[in-house]
C-alpha cells in the first residue's frame, strides 16, 4: 500500500462519488423528461437527444431551464402518492368492520322502532351487496 498514498485514495473516492452523482442526475433528468405532461413528443425528443448526445451540457441546461418545474412535479407526485396511500389505508381499515357496524346500527334502529322491517331489509340488502 506504499505505492498508493492516502491522498490518492481520497482523490479516487471523490471522483467515484462524483461519477455516481452524475449518473443519479442523468437518470433523474431522463425520468423527469418522460414524467412531464406539459411537454409534447417533439419537446421530449429534443431534450432527450440533448441530454444523451451532450450529457454534461444537456443536464446543466435542463436543470437551469426546467429545474423549478422539476421540483414542482416531484412535489405533486409525492402529494398524490401520499393521498393515494391515505385513501387506501382508510378504505382498508374501515372495510373489515364497516358492514358489521352498519348492520348493528340498523338492528338497533329496528329494535327501537325507528325503522320498519321493510326499511331494515332494504338497508341490509344494500349494505351486504
Amino acid at each position: 500500500m506504499d505505492d498508493y498514498p492516502l491522498l490518492n485514495f481520497f482523490w479516487t473516492m471523490m471522483w467515484f462519488f462524483l461519477w455516481v452523482m452524475w449518473f443519479f442526475l442523468l437518470f433523474k433528468v431522463i425520468t423527469d423528461i418522460f414524467r412531464d405532461h406539459t411537454l409534447g413528443g417533439w419537446g421530449k425528443t429534443g431534450w432527450l437527444i440533448l441530454v444523451l448526445v451532450l450529457p454534461f451540457l444537456g443536464i446543466f441546461v435542463y436543470l437551469i431551464a426546467r429545474g423549478r418545474s422539476m421540483h414542482e412535479r416531484d412535489r405533486k407526485q409525492a402529494e398524490e402518492q401520499q393521498a393515494a396511500f391515505r385513501s387506501y389505508v382508510q378504505q382498508t381499515a374501515g372495510a373489515g368492520s364497516g358492514s358489521a357496524d352498519e348492520l348493528h346500527k340498523l338492528s338497533a334502529l329496528k329494535d327501537k322502532g325507528d325503522i320498519t322491517q321493510e326499511e331494515f331489509d332494504r338497508a341490509k340488502a344494500k349494505i351486504l351487496a
